[in-house]
């Protein structure tokens, strides 16, 4: 029997593509557990002013009993820093320490803006490292704490954002909550050989600054304060 060459063998269905990945977004880079650190000086970042930025949600009002009555949330961003000179200490609105500067140097390297008593500011609460002088800095450690309300992390749904001068902004958000711990190690800033990085830690420790001194073996002494 010959072969009919007016019918041709039906051609296989083309493969579906692949779905398209979700865009990169080159604005931001969300540290994780997954990947909890990033370089400023590899990604071109480790020069002019670093904004760090704390921003959460206040207590919400309204609701019946003892929720109607609470105290909104008042979240306080602060900043355990060493230079490379030795000289350590805190930037934080308890105290009035809004400034720091390694010995010699006569301008602030490290400032606190403002104190946001309520968390309705839309800029939040925004601590600023000169980077100019990041030669001179060790380590700092970003810290938020709970100075008034209940101890509930979950209903602050608190997020530190770095915002270099150039390059893509850094978020951690505070997304491991653990009620009953009034201070968070937020974000560690350090300079390594050279290199300048950025590493998660949310750290969630029960007790105030000189606990996280002892966590972090700042060696300070501490004394109690108001603002």
């Amino acid at each position: 029997m010959g072969i009919d060459y007016t019918k041709r063998p039906a051609q296989p269905a083309a493969p579906e593509s692949a779905p398209a990945a979700a865009p990169v977004s080159l604005s931001k880079v969300t540290l994780t557990k997954a990947a909890p650190s990033v370089s400023l000086t590899k990604q071109g970042s480790a020069g002019g002013t670093l904004r760090v930025n704390l921003n959460w949600n206040a207590r919400p009002e309204g609701g019946g009993g003892l929720f109607r009555k609470a105290k909104p949330l008042d979240l306080d961003l602060g900043c355990l820093y060493e230079f490379a000179d030795g000289t350590k200490g805190v930037v934080q609105a308890l105290g009035n320490a809004f400034t720091a500067a390694p010995r010699g140097v006569n301008q602030r390297v490290i400032w606190l803006d403002a104190d946001d008593r309520s968390g309705r500011s839309e800029g939040g609460e925004n601590l600023f490292v000169d980077l100019a002088f990041a030669g001179q800095i060790k380590r700092i450690l970003v810290f938020a704490l709970i100075y008034e309300g209940a101890a509930n992390w979950a209903a602050a749904d608190g997020v530190v954002t770095l915002f270099p001068a150039t390059g893509p902004q850094i978020e951690v958000r505070l997304d491991d909550p653990r009620d009953g711990a009034r201070i968070c190690g937020v974000a560690m800033l350090e300079s390594t050989g050279g290199d300048l990085a950025v590493r998660r830690e949310v750290n969630y420790i029960n007790g105030g600054q000189r606990l996280l001194d002892e966590a972090y073996g700042w060696g300070m002494n501490w004394t109690a304060g108001r603002k």
